[in-house]
């Protein structure tokens, strides 16, 4: 798993409006015509927290829900703590935490090692549906350049509504992740769908990197909003935000920045901008390794790339609930 992300790392280097010209996050202007996404934030990073914004944002929520999330390597320490996934499941009827296998050999690379790792992490209070435990399925990316469809796990097909809750974080090659990224790898099928995200080909599996593999991740992303259509929301959890992915484990360096709260949105790349937006208010001390990171694997390029492809909206108003 070390040399794993080693790898990746080596390959990798080399109420307030919220507007374009007036954040370092963001190096380019939106277009005046883009619309102004509502973009929800408390401090609260607990259940009652959690629940409370998302009352806001659940609208479109109905009939059968997935909550996507992400399960951990076995005991990961940044993990959305379980009692705030475990409320907001309880609190939405007909739903169930779903996932999918891996791509690279760790913890959760098999159905049978996945469901190991979600007793050992503690994902025990419901049942959980790893999506592609039972095969795939093609959702096709609308309008995409890079791919016209993109492999899914199979069971995504069994839902009506889906709400993505995101640790938001660094992560080795997509500078960090949101929402987007949380989708964009974590719906797509562990052998097939990963494989396309990551532009594996024969001897390396980790062949795409920086503006392609962002613009990969956001197709991707792109086939799981277009299929719910407006029955999608997005919740980013911002606490324990180290430089690495919840894949890394308990590999991953510690957090040196301060948790700032949540973020929730019907627009997936508002939520995600808002996000990267919020982080970079840190002082400097505490935003260094993220911003190195983000901007080494060039990240922000999910943001610019989301918006030529109209997966939401760069401008939002923030909308505090404390």
């Amino acid at each position: 798993m070390k040399t794993l992300f080693n790898l990746i790392t080596l390959m990798t280097t080399g109420a307030s409006l919220c507007m374009a010209e007036c954040d370092p996050a963001r190096p380019g202007q939106t277009s005046p015509e883009q619309p102004v996404a509502k973009v929800y934030f408390t401090k609260d990073i607990s259940p009652v927290g959690l629940l409370k914004i998302y009352n806001h944002v659940k609208a479109d929520i109905q009939g059968k829900v997935a909550i996507k999330w992400h399960s951990g390597e076995p005991h990961g320490p940044n993990i959305i703590p379980v009692p705030m996934v475990k409320a907001l499941q309880e609190a939405v009827p007909n739903s169930t935490l779903v996932e999918t296998n891996t791509l690279y050999v760790g913890g959760r690379d098999t159905t049978e090692k996945h469901r190991e790792t979600l007793k050992v992490n503690g994902w025990t209070f419901c049942p959980v549906d790893i999506m592609d435990e039972e095969g795939t399925v093609m959702l096709p990316v609308k309008g995409g350049k890079r791919f016209k469809e993109m492999s899914m796990g199979r069971n995504i097909l069994n839902y009506d509504s889906m709400i993505v809750l995101t640790h938001f974080k660094g992560h080795p090659m997509g500078g960090f992740g949101g929402s987007i990224k949380n989708i964009a790898i974590g719906c797509a099928d562990g052998k097939i769908g990963k494989a396309m995200v990551h532009g594996s080909t024969p001897g390396n599996t980790w062949a795409s990197s920086q503006a392609p593999f962002m613009e990969n991740m956001v197709e991707s992303a792109k086939a799981t909003v277009d299929h719910f259509g407006k029955h999608i929301t997005f919740i980013n959890v911002m606490r324990n935000m180290s430089v690495d992915c919840d894949c890394m484990g308990v590999e991953a360096a510690p957090p040196k920045a301060s948790d700032i709260g949540i973020v929730a949105s019907t627009d997936i790349l508002a939520v995600d901008q808002a996000s990267v937006d919020l982080l970079y208010k840190l002082p400097e001390a505490e935003l260094h390794d993220l911003k190195e990171r983000i901007e080494s694997r060039g990240g922000l390029h999910q943001l610019e790339y989301a918006e030529q492809m109209g997966l939401g909206s760069r401008k939002y108003e923030l909308v505090p609930l404390d």
